[in-house]
């Protein structure tokens, strides 16, 4: 735990009468003595010299409370706390996900039920990064860090992260173009007034090693300077070869931290050597049959181990990710502060990783030996490359304010935001006539040579300048009713253009040209507004509670998550579409318990989905008459029960359904892939007075179904599954403790992603373990 220390030292000379009753002032309000006697004693002394005046030393000692929660959202859109917010907003702590162990947005995101990566991606395109589903829709495209879209297919550590803002429902009001699920935010640490160190040591299974650091130094006069330090370089427990290496640093500084005008400037550089995880085949698991009819052998093989990696020691994932942002924080009045935030940020990721098919096609999938599976190989013909920069630049002005007095007041909220967003992509392939050598497919050697890849020449180029603005305003009448509502204007203006190869299976024909030769591509503009809104009405029954009910809309226009256009009569990102819309209604009620130190929510939403693109069976031609839905029930409980009781636990249920569309599944039923029909999380510790501190959580999975594919034999839908997490503290002295996390208790096997084919999966970590030394100093 930490520990707060201010100290009040000797009152220094003073030259006049004034300034040393101000002094006075300040230190008989701590110490309860009149300030009138105090200055009067002085200023009729019989001395003509200037007199000093020694206080005693007050040593006051406070205790930092652990928190899992925040009351309020980061962002000055949300004005009110989350118990009168209109919406279902869950807020992940530094100390819940630090206490889990957690390194990574997606395992801190574990807290959020039916959050989570559940799709590898399609045969070869396996997905990199934050690839996140929340509500039965990729949301990767929509994550923020301090209200600013965050670009680039990485993986976010949070060394530097204070919360995390999981907003579920349309946030096309609150950011502009969005996922349909909703957004999620990282809110950045910041400087502040008082001096603070701490580190921490982590050790565990499986190579696990990392190092972090926060140090913040107050220099008076409202400066201060914070620097944030992270170095990991760990293995990844149950996965052979694949490995996490990756440094970072962040430094906060900040002035006028006591006054009206406050200034930030913070930086952010991480570097990241990692390995990747093409998964493992799904051969042998539940509901995989052989592929081949001629072929029946492969439906009875053995399972794989599913620590096997299928690569080579050449797959990287290699990120570079700068960010610069200044914001000036100015009050007007206790009521009124402007704020504007500027944002330039960066990231650069080289990647390349041999994936697999486990087809019929003899050429990716052989068996020399029917009888022997030893002798059995997989073609590591896959290899999929990446070279891209994502950069942004962006300014955002935010205006908060309150007005009106008595029965009727407002909390208004207004803003105009400029952006441009670019993504640069470089081509690259493997040369003609190299090769990796095949993997057997129950004893994979990565250790091998053969193929050599370079610069195809292929390039493209995408850009987005979007100029917004926005208003909410949040009406009281009394202390019973509120009504709240946003709008938001977006005009967005996207270009794109490309060099590809010609011919093959996507490349444009090649004429005279030989084939693999790079020509011009796509050459495309979309430009349009968009206009959001969201529209809330609460009435709390009781100080501590709120009922409410909230409509909101958002859209994602072609281009909107990728920043890639593309003429495919098919394909959603051809300027030719209109935007993707999605309507969510959302009843519910929050409560806050124990002092308000408890917060329980629940909550009904209903999502739907339209302006899907969905092919005419008569004249095969594409339209956007297309609906899906998603609904359910969301419930959540957070904070402190007692004074040494914390929970963090949540619930949702999500039916899904495609309404006007052919099945995106592959087994042809009419729910939503990668999507949990029930997920739930809980968490709790309980701290006694001498020290110890033991707890642990319990996460479950509903079973989930993959994308429609023409792949024959492989697994249809992956099944629910439990895991169990354990932790257990304790606290030698106030500066310093060691934590010992165990996940996965009881060594649960199951399958955490899938790919569209079914040909690979991920599999769930086994039982780790991760022992922590943390210091305060």
């Amino acid at each position: 735990m930490s520990h707060i220390k201010s100290r009040k030292h000797a009152v220094p000379s003073t030259k006049s009468p004034q300034s040393l009753t101000a002094a006075t002032l300040l230190t008989s309000l701590a110490l309860g003595v009149p300030a009138g006697a105090m200055a009067a004693d002085v200023a009729s002394g019989p001395s003509p010299e200037p007199q000093t005046t020694t206080l005693d030393k007050i040593d006051v000692h406070g205790e930092r409370i652990k928190r899992y929660s925040a009351d309020q959202a980061s962002s000055p859109k949300f004005t009110q706390p989350l118990v009168d917010t209109t919406q279902t907003i869950q807020v992940i702590g530094s100390d819940l996900f630090n206490e889990q162990g957690a390194t990574t947005l997606t395992e801190a995101l574990r807290n959020s039920p039916g959050v989570g990566t559940f799709y590898v991606g399609e045969n070869g395109n396996t997905t990199t990064g934050d690839a996140v589903y929340m509500r039965g829709f990729d949301t990767s495209s929509s994550i923020f860090v301090d209200g600013i879209r965050d670009l680039g297919s990485i993986s976010r550590d949070v060394f530097n992260i204070e919360q995390i803002e999981v907003a579920k429902g349309p946030a096309g009001t609150d950011n502009g173009r969005t996922a349909p699920s909703g957004a999620i935010n990282l809110a950045t640490k910041q400087a502040f007034q008082r001096d603070y160190n701490a580190a921490s040591l982590s050790l565990g299974t499986d190579d696990q090693r990392r190092a972090t650091a926060d140090f913040n130094n107050a220099f008076g006069n409202g400066a201060a300077l914070r620097i944030n330090l992270m170095a990991q370089d760990s293995g990844v427990p149950g996965r052979d070869e694949v490995t996490n290496k990756r440094w970072g640093i962040a430094p906060s500084l900040a002035f006028g931290l006591d006054t009206a005008t406050r200034v930030y400037f913070n930086l952010l550089h991480v570097e990241q050597d990692n390995v990747p995880d093409g998964g493992v085949p799904t051969i042998g698991l539940p509901g995989y049959t052989s592929p081949d009819p001629a072929r029946p052998q492969i439906g009875a093989a053995p399972r794989v181990d599913s620590e096997n990696f299928y690569g080579t020691t050449s797959d990287h994932d290699d990120v570079t990710a700068d960010m610069f942002t200044a914001r000036v924080e100015h009050d007007f009045s206790d009521r009124t502060r402007l704020q504007n935030t500027t944002r330039w940020g960066r990231s650069k990721q080289e990647y390349m990783l041999t994936a697999f098919m486990a087809s019929r096609d003899p050429a990716r999938f052989s068996t020399p030996d029917l009888d022997d599976p030893t002798t059995w190989e997989l073609a590591r013909s896959l290899p999929t490359f990446k070279d891209q920069t994502s950069e942004i630049v962006a300014n955002h002005t935010n205006l908060t304010t309150q007005f009106g007095s008595g029965d009727v007041r407002h909390d208004l909220s207004t803003g105009v935001e400029f952006s441009r967003e670019k993504l640069d992509s470089i081509g690259v392939g493997a040369l003609d006539g190299t090769a990796w050598p095949a993997a057997n497919l129950y004893a994979p050697d990565p250790h091998v040579t053969g193929l050599e890849w370079g610069r195809t020449g292929a390039s493209s180029r995408g850009k987005t300048d979007t100029i917004a603005a926005y208003a909410f305003d949040t009406i009281k009448f009394g202390e019973r009713w509120q009504v709240n509502g946003g709008v938001r204007f977006d005009h967005y203006d996207t270009d794109f253009s490309s060099m590809v190869a010609c011919g093959g299976r996507r490349g444009p024909d090649c004429g005279s040209l030989p084939p693999g030769s790079i020509v011009p591509g796509e050459d495309a503009n979309a430009s349009d507004t968009l206009f959001n809104w969201k529209l809330g009405a609460l009435y709390k029954p009781a100080e501590n509670g709120s009922v409410y009910a909230n409509y909101a809309i958002s859209q994602q226009p072609p281009g909107g998550s990728s920043l890639e256009l593309s003429s495919s009569a098919s394909n959603a990102n051809n300027p030719v579409f209109d935007p993707q819309k999605a309507k969510t209604a959302e009843v519910g009620t929050k409560w806050q318990l124990f002092d308000n130190s408890l917060l329980l929510t629940a909550a009904l939403y209903d999502t739907r989905v339209t302006n899907e693109i969905v092919q005419d069976p008569i004249d095969q031609q594409y339209y956007q008459s297309g609906e899906k839905r998603v609904r359910g029930v969301e419930l959540g409980a957070v904070g402190r029960i007692s004074e040494h009781w914390m929970v963090s636990a949540g619930l949702t249920t999500m039916d899904t359904e495609v309404i006007d569309a052919p099945p995106v599944t592959n087994d042809g039923s009419s729910v939503l892939t990668y999507t949990p029909d029930k997920a739930g999380t809980v968490w709790t510790t309980y701290a006694f007075p001498f020290g110890l501190t033991i707890g642990g959580g319990v996460r479950y999975s509903g079973e989930m179904k993959r994308g429609r594919d023409g792949a024959p034999g492989t697994p249809e839908f992956v099944k629910s599954h439990t895991v169990w997490d354990l932790v257990a503290s304790y606290a030698f002295s106030k500066d310093f403790d060691l934590r010992l996390n165990a996940w996965n208790l009881f060594d649960k096997d199951y399958v955490a992603a899938i790919n569209k084919s079914g040909y690979r999966y991920t599999p769930g970590a086994p039982r780790s373990v991760l022992l922590t030394a943390n210091f305060r100093f």
